[in-house]
């Protein structure tokens, strides 16, 4: 399978927004930027929660835009790490519930 979208996945953009817990294990990994540049998705992180008052573990918010294989390989990744990922039921809305 090809990481080179093609034109018709260029034209056809898919946006998903997505709650990601990240393991302590993790936290000095750069597995935000690994979406970006191996699956060329663009990110942007709408909310966090990370630190020492989390024991080490948290979460980011994110919007991730791209082809929808490009979002699906990147989600096979992120499921690799054990990384928990929930989706964003009500995408016009502003708040979570998870």
């Amino acid at each position: 399978m090809s990481l080179v979208p093609s034109t018709s996945e260029i034209n056809n953009k898919t946006q998903v927004r997505l709650r990601l817990y990240i393991p302590s294990i993790y936290q000095h990994q750069p597995v935000i930027c690994q979406l970006i540049s191996r699956y060329n998705l663009i990110v942007n992180i709408t909310g966090a929660k990370l630190g020492k008052h989390t024991g080490g573990e948290g979460y980011f918010d994110v919007d991730i835009k791209g082809a929808l294989s490009q979002i699906s390989l990147a989600l096979v990744y992120l499921e690799s790490l054990n990384i928990i990922i929930k989706g964003k039921p009500n995408t016009d809305g502003d708040s979570w519930y998870c």
